[in-house]
């Protein structure tokens, strides 16, 4: 685990407090920090090197983002969802990835659309030997090169923004049976309708392909209940 130097007068409160959330957003993005874990505030301090204070504006930040929320006689927990806002929010996803998805095959340069094909093909390595997070990281960079290539910042701004308070939970279906061989014939289909040009093609399996990992997601979370918020709290 990395561990941050002590505090020191060059280094200013901004960028200790910027450096801390950055790495707790990183570790709860990438399931190190799993929905319901309790954030110790004094341990974290004492793992950055800083007092209690910017922990406590790392938790503001973090609120924020939707990725903590403070719960009575608990304190600050990694965020958890109910099933209506996790549904509400992949159906937002899907909605925005299918957009861009479409503005991407519209609008992809030549050389983007080439990035893409290439490193989806230099993936196929991972549906013989990829583990479920190497496959994670592949899976957000492929993403990311379609919000790119789909030009439209605001749009992407929003998908970035979901997909970050989503990020616990669609990491969990890369836990499930042969989820990661299915997922990537769906970036081939994908992809080749952008290379295509396919503009409402690829907006529709875009959107099937979220509507697909929604269900995914689902099934991981009923079967492991610390995801779930209790009945009768909101954190969205």
């Amino acid at each position: 685990m990395t561990r941050f130097p002590p505090h020191t007068e060059r280094a200013s409160k901004g960028t200790v407090v910027d450096s801390i959330v950055q790495t707790l957003a990183d570790d709860i993005v990438s399931g190190r920090l799993t929905p319901g874990a309790k954030l110790d505030a004094q341990a974290i301090a004492e793992r950055f090197g800083v007092s209690r204070t910017p922990i406590r504006e790392t938790f503001g930040h973090l609120a924020a983002m939707g990725l903590v929320t403070h719960r009575p006689n608990r304190g600050v927990i990694v965020a958890t969802l109910s099933f209506n806002a996790l549904n509400d929010l992949y159906e937002a996803m899907a909605e925005l990835e299918a957009a861009l998805a479409r503005l991407a095959a519209l609008r992809m340069k030549s050389r983007q659309r080439e990035a893409l094909r290439k490193f989806h093909q230099d993936s196929v390595h991972m549906l013989r030997d990829g583990t479920a997070d190497d496959y994670a990281r592949y899976n957000h960079d492929f993403h990311t090169l379609i919000f790119e290539g789909a030009q439209s910042s605001q749009l992407q701004q929003l998908a970035e923004a979901t997909r970050t308070r989503l990020a616990p939970f669609r990491r969990a279906q890369f836990r499930m049976s042969n989820r990661i061989s299915k997922s990537w014939e769906e970036h081939d289909a994908i992809v080749r309708a952008i290379l295509d040009g396919d503009a409402d093609g690829v907006a529709r399996l875009m959107r099937l392909h979220v509507q697909t990992v929604s269900v995914m997601s689902a099934e991981f979370v009923a079967e492991h209940q610390s995801f779930l918020e209790p009945p009768g709290e909101s954190t969205v």
